[in-house]
Formats: C-alpha cells, sequence, structure tokens
C-alpha cells in the first residue's frame, strides 16, 4: 500500500514540473512573438558634417577710457567761466575754464614797475661808476707827478671798487625783477585754465564737470575730468582654465547691449601675469578702435574669444551625444534608414549645437530625437531628417 501511495506522489511531482516547463516554454514565446511585433521607434536624424568648427568662450566685462586725467587750476580764485560741458570735444592745450585775474594782473604790474626801479638804479649806479673812473685816472696822474699822496690814490681805488660792486648788485636786482616779472606772467597765465595731456591724441572729452560759475577755488581744485575714447580698453577677468589659450594680439569680437545688432572688433592688448587672490583670475585687456564714438566708457561688453579651432572636424548636432553605461556615444540610422547603430565617440570642442566628435564609422545619418526609445540595432523610422551646414564655420 505505501509502495502504491509513493508512486502516485512521484508521478504527480512529475506532472506538475511538466506543466511548468510547458508554461514557461509558451511565455518565451509570447515574449519573442511580442518583441518581433514592436513597431519601429521614431526619430529624427540630421546629416553628420565634415568642416571646420571654432571653439569661443565669452567673457562678461567693461569698457575703460583709455587715459583720463582731472584737470585742477595751479592758482587760487573765483571761476569766472567754464567754458566747455559735459560730452563737449577738448583739443590738446584749449583753455576750458577761466578765474578772475584782476590780482594777478596787479601783481604783474607791480613787478614790472619793480624792473623799471631796478633799471634806473643800475643807470645810476653805472653814472657813479664812471665818475669813480675818473676819479681814479686823475688820482693815478697826480701819484705819478708826486702831487697826491698814495692815500688819495688808494681812497680813489676804494671808490672805484666800490662803485663796481654797486653796478653788479644793481645787475643782480634787475636780473630778480625780470624774474619776478616772469613770475607773475605764469601766475597770470594760470587764470586760463588748459587741458593738457601727453600722447599721440589730439582730442578727448569731457566725462564729469566738478564746480559751477562763480566758486571759489583753491590750487588744485578738481574741475573736469577729461578721457580719451578712441581707441577705449576694455576689461575682462579670466579664471586659471582659459589663461593658457589666451595671447597678445589674439582678436576679440565685441557686444554690448547698447548695439545689440552691432558688432565690434577689438584686440587683446595685455594679460595680466598674476591672478588676484581673491577670485583666483587674471586681469586681460583689450584695445577696441572706437573711431565712430559709439562706444563709451563704462559700458558692459561680452568678449568672445577663440581659443581652439579645427578645420577637418566631423561635427554632429549636440543633442545627438547620449550616454550609455557611463560611454559617451550616438546612434546612427542604417543606410536604409531602418535599423539604428551604436558607436561611442570622444568629444572635442562644443560650439553651441554643433560638436566634434570622433570615433569609428561616424559617416551619414545621427539620430538627434529619440534615443530614449531605442538601443544598438533597435528598429527606426525617420520622422524627419533635419539639415546640417555644410562648408561652414560653426559660431
Amino acid at each position: 500500500m505505501r509502495k502504491i501511495n509513493f508512486i502516485s506522489s512521484c508521478w504527480l511531482h512529475l506532472s506538475f514540473a511538466v506543466a511548468v516547463a510547458a508554461g514557461v516554454a509558451g511565455c518565451s514565446d509570447k515574449t519573442d512573438e511580442k518583441r518581433s511585433a514592436r513597431p519601429p521607434a521614431p526619430v529624427e536624424t540630421a546629416r553628420i558634417e565634415t568642416g571646420p568648427i571654432r571653439a569661443l568662450r565669452t567673457f562678461s566685462g567693461a569698457l575703460e577710457a583709455r587715459a583720463a586725467f582731472v584737470v585742477s587750476p595751479k592758482i587760487g580764485g573765483r571761476l569766472e567761466a567754464m567754458l566747455v560741458d559735459i560730452g563737449d570735444p577738448v583739443a590738446r592745450g584749449a583753455v576750458v575754464a577761466k578765474l578772475d585775474d584782476a590780482e594777478y594782473q596787479q601783481d604783474l604790474a607791480q613787478t614790472e614797475a619793480d624792473l623799471l626801479v631796478a633799471k634806473a638804479n643800475l643807470a645810476e649806479a653805472q653814472s657813479s661808476l664812471e665818475i669813480a673812473k675818473r676819479a681814479m685816472e686823475r688820482a693815478r696822474t697826480l701819484s705819478e707827478r708826486g702831487v697826491a699822496s698814495d692815500a688819495e690814490l688808494d681812497a680813489a681805488q676804494s671808490g672805484l671798487l666800490a662803485k663796481e660792486a654797486g653796478v653788479e648788485v644793481h645787475e643782480a636786482q634787475i636780473t630778480r625783477a625780470q624774474a619776478a616779472v616772469q613770475s607773475a606772467k605764469i601766475r597770470l597765465g594760470y587764470a586760463d585754465v588748459r587741458a593738457l595731456w601727453a600722447g599721440g591724441d589730439t582730442r578727448r572729452f569731457v566725462a564729469e564737470r566738478f564746480v559751477d560759475e562763480g566758486q571759489t577755488v583753491s590750487a588744485n581744485t578738481p574741475l573736469l575730468q577729461i578721457v580719451a575714447i578712441d581707441p577705449l580698453s576694455g576689461v575682462f577677468f579670466v579664471t586659471e582654465r582659459d589663461y593658457a589659450n589666451l595671447q597678445i594680439g589674439q582678436p576679440v569680437d565685441i557686444r554690448t547691449d547698447a548695439y545689440p545688432d552691432g558688432k565690434f572688433i577689438g584686440k587683446i592688448e595685455r594679460i595680466a601675469p598674476v591672478f588676484r587672490e581673491t577670485s583666483r583670475q587674471a586681469r586681460v585687456e583689450i584695445s577696441v578702435p572706437n573711431t565712430d564714438l559709439k562706444l563709451k566708457p563704462g559700458m558692459f561688453i561680452r568678449a568672445q574669444v577663440e581659443v581652439g579651432r579645427h578645420e577637418n572636424a566631423t561635427i554632429v548636432p549636440a543633442e545627438s551625444i547620449v550616454t550609455r553605461a557611463d560611454t559617451q556615444g550616438v546612434f546612427l540610422a542604417a543606410s536604409d534608414g531602418t535599423i539604428a547603430h551604436w558607436r561611442s565617440v570622444e568629444v572635442g570642442i562644443r560650439n553651441g549645437k554643433h560638436v566634434q566628435v570622433s570615433g569609428d564609422g561616424l559617416t551619414g545619418r545621427v539620430i538627434t530625437l529619440g534615443q530614449q526609445l531605442i538601443e544598438d540595432g533597435s528598429a527606426i523610422a525617420i520622422a524627419e531628417e533635419r539639415a546640417g551646414a555644410p562648408g561652414k564655420t560653426v559660431q
């Protein structure tokens, strides 16, 4: 009886195992049928292009005046007239302000009068010297005849020497009086405040005005700020990553919000040899021609610099780059447009919507939309082909 029960149990287990195996096989067949019946994934593609591509970096900065200085009077006085105002052009050496010069006119008149007195005193001293010379000659003649004593000769000699010294003193006084006249003329000239600067440019512009007419100012009081705006200097700062890619003389495309449709061309003129400790950035200065005077100091700018270039690069749209299993790559559409093939790539220059890539078999069309629906070997249906940009440098 026990033997019969054991045989029955074994038969039941065997029947169950067979049924399970059959069920699993049936499920597998159904899965394969579903996979083979999956419709092609809709994708968009673009042509893979070959051509030049530039690596561009854009830096934010500001324009600064090439040169700026403050006009100040060398003497004090009441500001009688301001001859220029903000925005006015100024020629080098032009009078930009006038001080009340009545006091300095009077000083000049006084020194000129002192010079006349000194000249009159010199004339008197020269006359006295002539008399002393004649007296000396008479005393010498009388002394040779034995009529005049040696004491009388010595007295005449002493008088002559005194008169000669007097003439020298009065000549020195004239020199001093002439110097005083020249000083008075210079001080009087300082009443006309001029814009004087060194350099090759002959015209600059008034940037600021600090005082008004009628005010009494002292020497070295700031009156105006004069700036040079052609050319201008553009200033921006770079980190260590970009520092090595910049060179003196490198061209720079400059844009500003004041002229959104305009582009200005400059070039790198100076690169600081040190980085600021606070920001870890280095200062870069660019020279910006400004012959039409559109640009102004203080404007914000976006300076675009080419930091790399490849003349014969394989270029794909940036949206075609995907990552699978920590590897960057692209999906290529087969020549008949029905199958997707995975290709791993190395990414080079990135420039906006375009990317330089390198790898094997990168020809034909690359999938730009729908990659999340496919894998290597998946069936695809191209919904739209996007045009590339053959033969153009990517901006």
